[in-house]
C-alpha cells in the first residue's frame, strides 16, 4: 500500500463531501490506504439551469472524469443514479459500496405526511420521476421545481414558500438533517430512481487493476447486482435520470427481484412491472442484465417508450 495519500475526486457540496469521505474512511479502515479529497467544481454545482432543462445525465460527473483523464485525481466518488449508463471510455466502476436506504423522503412543514398535506399545497423537487408518481397519487397538489442543495431546499419550507420538498433520504441522512422528515415512501408507493442511495467509486481501468486494486475491498456485490439490473431498465428505455422512471431491484436468498415504473409527468398514464429470478450468486452479472433486459423489454411493448418520449417532449418545449 502507498505511503503517499490517494486523492479521491468529489464535488465541493455538502452531499458529495460527506458521502466521499465515509468511502474514503472505509477504504482506510478495511486497507490502510490513506486518502485526501479533492475539491471539484461540476457544471452542475453552478448552474442555475432546472436539471430537466440540462438533459441530467452527466451534469454533475463531467468534471470529475475530466479530472480522472488529466491524471489529477486517482478515483472519484459520485452519486450512482447521476451516472450515465453508458460506460466512459478507459473508465469502470471500481466498486459499488453497499448501498444506503433507497427511498425517497418528504419534508413537509408542521410535520404534515404526504396524505395529509391540503388540496393545493406546493411541492419542491427537480426529479420529473418523483413527480409523475407523486401526481399519481395526489393530482390535487402543485408540484413546482426546485434547484440547490439540501438546506437550500429545506430552507424554502422554513420560510413558507413551499409547503414540503421531497430529497432522497439516503443524502439527508448523509448530511444529517434526517430530523426535517416527515414521511418517507416505501417502493410500493413510489419506486426510487435507478441506483438511489448507491455511491461509485470510478477511476482508470487500467489502474483498477493495478495500483488502485483495493478500491474492491468496498464493494458490495448484492448491491451491485441490484443497481446493474435497475440502471440496465433505464438504458434500454434510452432514458437518463432527468426521466419519469422508476426502478428497484433487492437481492436476497438466491433471488433477484425487479420493479420498474413509467409514469407519465402528470401521473395520468403508467406501467408498472415486475419480475423475479433466481441467481446462483450476487455476482453473476449477466442474470442481473437479462433481468433489467427482459422487464425493460416488456414494459417497451407495452407503450414504455412513448411515455418517456412524451416525457422528453415536454421537457424541450419552451
Amino acid at each position: 500500500m502507498s505511503a503517499t495519500p490517494a486523492k479521491l475526486g468529489t464535488r465541493r457540496s455538502t452531499m458529495a463531501t460527506s458521502q466521499s469521505r465515509i468511502v474514503a474512511d472505509t477504504i482506510t479502515e478495511r486497507t490502510g490506504q490513506a486518502i485526501e479529497l479533492e475539491l471539484i467544481t461540476s457544471f452542475g454545482d453552478v448552474t442555475k439551469a432546472h436539471l430537466t432543462q440540462l438533459g441530467g445525465t452527466g451534469v454533475f460527473v463531467n468534471a470529475l472524469r475530466d479530472e480522472l483523464a488529466a491524471g489529477s485525481i486517482d478515483f472519484a466518488v459520485h452519486s450512482l443514479k447521476d451516472l450515465p449508463t453508458t460506460p466512459a471510455d478507459g473508465l469502470v466502476l471500481a466498486a459499488i459500496p453497499e448501498r444506503d436506504d433507497p427511498r425517497d423522503a418528504l419534508c413537509a412543514r408542521d410535520g404534515l405526511k404526504f396524505d395529509d398535506l391540503p388540496a393545493g399545497s406546493k411541492i419542491g423537487t427537480g426529479s420529473p420521476r418523483r413527480v409523475a408518481q407523486l401526481a399519481a397519487l395526489r393530482p390535487d397538489l402543485v408540484y413546482v421545481p426546485i434547484r440547490g442543495n439540501a438546506e437550500t431546499r429545506l430552507g424554502k419550507v422554513t420560510s413558507g414558500e413551499l409547503d414540503a420538498v421531497i430529497l432522497a433520504y439516503a443524502g439527508l441522512g448523509r448530511v444529517g438533517r434526517r430530523d426535517a422528515v416527515t414521511d418517507v415512501f416505501d417502493p410500493e408507493r413510489m419506486l426510487p430512481a435507478p441506483g438511489q442511495g448507491a455511491l461509485a467509486v470510478e477511476c482508470s481501468t487500467e489502474r483498477a487493476e493495478g495500483d488502485l486494486s483495493y478500491l474492491s475491498a468496498v464493494d458490495h456485490a448484492p448491491t451491485r447486482a441490484e443497481v446493474v439490473a435497475e440502471r440496465v431498465v433505464l438504458s434500454e428505455l434510452e432514458a437518463g435520470c432527468a426521466a419519469p422512471v422508476g426502478a428497484f431491484a433487492e437481492y436476497g436468498e438466491g433471488v433477484l427481484r425487479l420493479r420498474a415504473a413509467v409514469v407519465a409527468t402528470n401521473g395520468s398514464t403508467a406501467i408498472r412491472r415486475e419480475r423475479t429470478v433466481d441467481i446462483s450468486s450476487p455476482e453473476d452479472l449477466d442474470t442481473a442484465v437479462a433481468l433489467g433486459r427482459d422487464l425493460a423489454r416488456q414494459m417497451i411493448a407495452e407503450g414504455a417508450d412513448r411515455i418517456v418520449a412524451e416525457a422528453f417532449a415536454e421537457r424541450d418545449t419552451p
